[in-house]
Parts: structure tokens; sequence; C-alpha cells
């Protein structure tokens, strides 16, 4: 940890310009993650089964209401749809799109983000360093060069410490999102099947 900080302290001009693009790496990181667990905070399986099973045994308003007494996607998008009162498969369908279109897209917002923030990390920490090496070698004396080489590796790590928690916290945010959308597309089928009285497909079940 001492390392680290002395990296920090004694890194060149362009330590600064790493140190803000790692607090707003921190700052996206914590709200993105805070956003999706929210919305991913119920358990799918077992919260779709039932609001299906209600639906099919026609109670509508029973169903809504579990819906309403969760705070999650899944739970939003089933208010939008049963809320909707459509028996039509075309009708039911455009409220189920429109309903997707208004969640789906709020859940992977800035995290394209991520990326650009470490790649921006580490070409700063190149920077730093070729601008740490070139006065080290401007300096002349054997001892200011090795200093200056040194130094120079600094940013470059720093760079690389910032880019590392942004390229895992992108891969695990998008892979927890794109779990989301898979399990709204399913409900949204189930749910408009259920409305319809259409008979429920599910994979590894006999009914």
């Amino acid at each position: 940890m001492r390392t680290v900080l002395q990296w920090y302290q004694h890194g060149g001009p362009f330590i600064w310009p790493l140190v803000l693009v790692g607090v707003l790496g921190v700052v996206l990181l914590a709200e993105r993650i805070s956003y999706l667990v929210v919305r991913s905070k119920i358990h799918a399986r077992p919260f779709m089964e039932e609001v299906i099973t209600l639906v099919r045994a026609g109670k509508l308003d029973e169903a809504l209401a579990l819906c309403t007494d969760h705070q999650s996607a899944l739970p939003d998008f089933g208010i939008i749809v049963l809320r909707s009162r459509e028996r039509n498969e075309t009708d039911l369908q455009n409220v189920a799109d429109a309903a997707l279109l208004s969640i789906v897209p709020s859940l992977s917002r800035r995290l394209s983000w991520m990326p650009t923030l470490a790649n921006l990390a580490v070409l700063l920490g190149i920077l730093g360093g070729i601008a740490n090496l070139h006065d080290a070698l401007s300096a002349g004396s054997g001892i200011a060069v090795q200093a200056g080489v040194a130094s120079a590796l600094r940013p470059l790590g720093v760079g690389v410490l910032t880019a590392i928690p942004l390229v895992a916290g992108h891969s695990w945010l998008t892979g927890e999102a794109t779990k989301l959308v898979t399990q709204l597309e399913e409900f949204s089928a189930r749910l408009i099947n259920a409305l319809i009285q259409r008979p429920d497909v599910r994979l590894g079940h006999r009914d």
C-alpha cells in the first residue's frame, strides 16, 4: 500500500489526471452496481412462476398486487402489462414492447463509459511514463536517469491499477444487465401467453 501511495505522490504531473479518472470510475462503478442490485433484488424464477400461476387462475388483481409489493425490473414490467387490461395479443405485445423499451435501456446506461475510462487511464499512464522518462534522460547524470526510469513506471502502474477494476466491473455489470434483459423477455412472452390463455411452454417442465 505504501508503494502505491508513493507512486501517487511522486509520479509526476500526469498522476492527477489519473486520480480524476480513477475517482470518476469509482463513482460510476458504485452507481451502476447500486442501480443493478436494486433492479435485480428479487428471486426471478419463483416470482415469475407465482405471477403466471395467478394470471392463469384469473386472479389478475392478486398478480398485480404481487407486482406492486416488489421494486425491481420484473415487477415494474408486470405492473405495466397487467394494468393495461388488454386481451388482444397484438395490443399486449405492443404494450410489452413499449415497457421493455422503457426499462431495458436504463440497465445498460453508462456501461460503455467504463472501457473508455479504462483505456484513458492506461493511455495517461503511458503518456506520464514517457514524460517522466524524457525528463530523466534530459537530466544527463546516471543516477538521475536511473531514478527517472523508476519514476517513469509509476504513472503506468497507476494507470493499469485504475483500469483493472473498470474492466472487471464492466464485464460483470454487462453480464448482470444481459441476465435481466433475458428474464424480462421470458416474462414478457409467458405473461402474454397467460393473459390470452395460450399454453405455457417451459423447458424442462411437463404440465
